[in-house]
Formats: structure tokens, C-alpha cells, sequence
């Protein structure tokens, strides 16, 4: 019998062993399952909001927490806000801005390491604020794990998992969420390289389309001064000249004499260099010749 159970045991240590072993296999497979999705996320990156969603929820979801959310830089306000959140209850937490430093993410930021905090309320190793510490309560978070999202060596965000209890994150668990960050700042990344992209793109059409005019204008110049230069050396004469270009303007076109011209459009005309209007449908362009006005067309 002693045998017996002897082996017994033996063999309900070596069940727990293999449980261990295919519960952490199936753990892993779920963890790289999710990876992939992520990556795939981003290969078809076409909406950013989205992504970023996917990674909080998926964050959530293996580690097996209450709350998950992302918080982002914003250099312009020179503070932090909350970009993204999944199990939150909390419109004070959701609506959070923190100022640089301040908070575990602060910690986290300052240090672009991972920190984790099993009381938030208890632990001074980071500075607490009023407005961070309502947030907090309001949601009722008590274990917090946070890693920073990096660009180079720069801290861009920092994504968070907690829960409402007191809980001990472990060194994996560390890790799996430091590879969504790791996504999260490349989805980021490519994010404002499209965006850098499309208003490049939209520049330089907005240029192409601006120079199609031009040459246009200057095509359309260029045909209607041969046209008419061709005219006069056939010894046409200023009427011929106004009808060509009446034709050419798809208007009425007709040549005044210096004191049948408007004199005030011609004075304006003249100062100018080119066309005024005159009245609502009018346009007066002086006609001189060696310093000499001789009408108006």
C-alpha cells in the first residue's frame, strides 16, 4: 500500500506537471495568436483608432485584467492624455490629462521602463496628484502594470493593464504587454507617417494642378497672340483686331476712340497694365503704342 500510494502520488505530481505545461502552451499560443493580429493590424493599417483598440482589448483579454488603456504625449499641450481605454467605467478616469512626470505613467515616461504597483494608493514611488488620485478612486484601481511605448529612445505613450484588487503581475505578463506597446508605437508611428504622406501628396497635386493652369494661360497666350500678330501682318486693321479677339474671349469686343473711352477705366488700365473692370460687365483694356494712348478695346 505505502508503494502504492507512493506511486500514486507520483503520478498526480506528474498530471499537474503536464496541466501546467499544456495550460502554459495554450497561454502562449493565445499570446502569439494575438501578436499576429496585431501585426496584421498594422500591415492593413487604415484606421488608427482602431488598431489602437484592438491592442487594449487584446492586452486586456491575455493578461486577464479589469481595465487597459492607453495614454499618449501630447508635446503641444506639454501634458499626457488618455487615448484609448477597454473596461473602463469611469468618465473622470477617461477624460484624464496629466502633466509630464506625474502619476505611475509619469514614473514610466521619466524612466521608459515598466512599472508595476500591486496599491496604487499606497505606493511613494511616484507623485500623486489630486486630479490623477479622483481618476484613480473613480475607477477604483488598485494593481496597475505600465510600459512605455518607444520611438527610438524617445517615450511616446505608456500602455496600462489594472485591476480593481490587489494583484501581482509577473514577469511574463510584464513582457506580453511590452510587445503590445512595441505595436501600438509602430501602428502609431505609421499613422503619422501616412498622414505626413497624403498631405505631402495633396500639396503637390494642389502645385501640379496649379502649374497645369499656368501652362494653360500661357499655351492659350501664346496661340492668341500668333493668331492675332499673323492678322495685322496680313494688314488687318483695329476692328479686325477687336472681333479676333471678341471670338477668342467668347464675348463682345469693341474698339473706342481716346475721347469715346471711359477716361477713367483707361487711366486705371494704363496704370496697371492691364484690363479693369468697368461698371458690372464691362472691362476696359487701354490700346497705346510708344507712350501714345490711342483708344480702348
Amino acid at each position: 500500500p505505502a508503494d502504492r500510494l507512493a506511486a500514486l502520488e507520483r503520478a498526480k505530481l506528474l498530471a499537474l506537471r503536464v496541466r501546467g505545461e499544456l495550460e502554459g502552451r495554450r497561454r502562449r499560443e493565445a499570446e502569439l495568436s494575438a501578436l499576429y493580429e496585431t501585426a496584421h493590424d498594422l500591415a492593413g493599417l487604415r484606421d488608427l483608432d482602431a488598431v489602437l483598440q484592438a491592442i487594449v482589448q487584446r492586452a486586456r483579454s491575455l493578461l486577464g485584467t479589469e481595465v487597459a488603456y492607453l495614454t499618449l504625449n501630447d508635446p503641444t499641450a506639454g501634458d499626457t492624455y488618455m487615448r484609448v481605454t477597454d473596461g473602463s467605467v469611469s468618465a473622470r478616469f477617461q477624460q484624464l490629462r496629466l502633466g509630464m512626470g506625474e502619476g505611475l505613467g509619469g514614473l514610466v515616461a521619466q524612466t521608459a521602463r515598466p512599472y508595476v504597483t500591486e496599491s496604487y494608493f499606497h505606493d511613494p514611488r511616484f507623485q500623486h496628484t489630486h486630479t490623477i488620485d479622483a481618476g484613480v478612486r473613480d475607477e477604483g484601481l488598485v494593481a496597475i502594470l505600465g510600459v512605455p511605448l518607444l520611438l527610438g529612445s524617445g517615450v511616446i505613450g505608456v500602455l496600462f493593464a489594472a485591476d480593481r484588487r490587489a494583484r501581482v503581475f509577473e514577469r511574463e505578463q510584464t513582457a506580453l504587454l511590452g510587445s503590445f506597446a512595441a505595436h501600438a508605437a509602430v501602428a502609431i508611428d505609421t499613422a503619422h507617417l501616412l498622414a505626413e504622406t497624403r498631405t505631402a501628396l495633396a500639396e503637390l497635386e494642389a502645385a501640379n494642378e496649379i502649374i497645369r493652369d499656368r501652362s494653360r494661360v500661357i499655351e492659350r497666350a501664346s496661340e492668341v497672340h500668333d493668331r492675332l500678330t499673323e492678322l495685322v501682318l496680313r494688314g488687318g486693321g483695329v476692328h479686325d483686331v477687336a472681333d479676333a479677339v471678341a471670338e477668342v474671349l467668347s464675348g463682345s469686343v469693341e474698339f473706342l476712340e481716346v475721347d469715346e473711352a471711359p477716361a477713367a477705366a483707361v487711366d486705371r488700365s494704363r496704370a496697371d497694365g492691364h484690363a479693369v473692370r468697368d461698371g458690372e460687365e464691362d472691362w476696359v483694356a487701354a490700346v497705346s503704342a510708344g507712350g501714345e494712348l490711342l483708344g480702348a478695346l
